[in-house]
């Protein structure tokens, strides 16, 4: 007779491996989520900007150059008012790509300002006390810009709102006053001086032309389109290298 042999038992039961949550990518794109879920996760991709719009998560390419450049140049100028001129402690300190929480929303501004904190922000916690949006030429984002944000930022606590758009050539500025929000329109070649800044300036043209020689920039590398050449004997099915754009 054969008796069966069995292994002894470890004690150890069998567990079953979770699989590993995915990370916030450009898949995510129209998922739903509520602000508090949105704000627990860390694990996003950072080669996109995320929002959350109404309980769907938005994922967008990161700023161009054209966006990108101005943010630079009005950074430059901020931090050099902050360093030099005798009213810039005022300026805690700035940021871009900010996001912004209000009651449902995450917006994500261009470049945010904390002003007389009198210490450094913690942008997790602080208001900004102004919010940039640098106009992209899709029409979406134009509604999104001239009306949603200002909405919700001015809500949130900022004091003062900056849509700096280079195809208008205007900057429009929008503060919260007791009982009302005001508008200012600053023109291309004027230059804006906010009471909560004193002393400083921003030259608009200045703006306007880093973001023009970016926009040129970005034309003159485009790969132009031509009809292909007639294939060759012996040429057929053969895969050539794409060009660089």
């Amino acid at each position: 007779m054969t008796t069966a042999r069995t292994r002894p038992s470890t004690g150890t039961p069998n567990r079953t491996r979770r699989p590993k949550r995915r990370p916030i990518g450009l898949h995510s794109n129209g998922m739903l989520m509520t602000p508090e879920e949105f704000d627990r996760r860390t694990d996003f991709d950072d080669r996109y900007s995320y929002e959350l719009i109404h309980g769907v998560l938005i994922v967008s390419p990161p700023p161009g150059a054209s966006e990108r450049g101005p943010s630079d140049i009005l950074a430059h100028l901020l931090l050099d008012y902050m360093d030099r001129h005798p009213e810039g402690h005022r300026l805690d300190g700035t940021l871009p790509e900010q996001m912004i929480a209000g009651a449902e929303n995450r917006r994500r501004a261009d470049r945010v300002l904390w002003i007389g904190l009198g210490r450094a922000p913690d942008p997790d916690k602080d208001t900004p006390t102004i919010a940039i949006e640098i106009v992209s030429n899709r029409r979406r984002d134009r509604a999104r810009d001239y009306d949603e944000k200002r909405r919700e930022y001015l809500a949130a606590g900022i004091r003062e709102y900056w849509i700096i758009d280079r195809f208008r050539r205007t900057m429009t500025v929008y503060s919260k006053e007791p009982g009302e929000s005001v508008e200012v329109v600053v023109k291309e070649g004027e230059t804006y001086s906010s009471p909560l800044l004193p002393g400083f300036e921003l030259p608009l043209a200045k703006i306007f032309g880093v973001a023009d020689r970016w926009s040129a920039s970005k034309r003159a590398n485009q790969p132009v389109e031509t009809t292909p050449a007639p294939e060759q004997p012996g040429q057929g099915n053969v895969d050539l290298p794409p060009e660089r754009g």
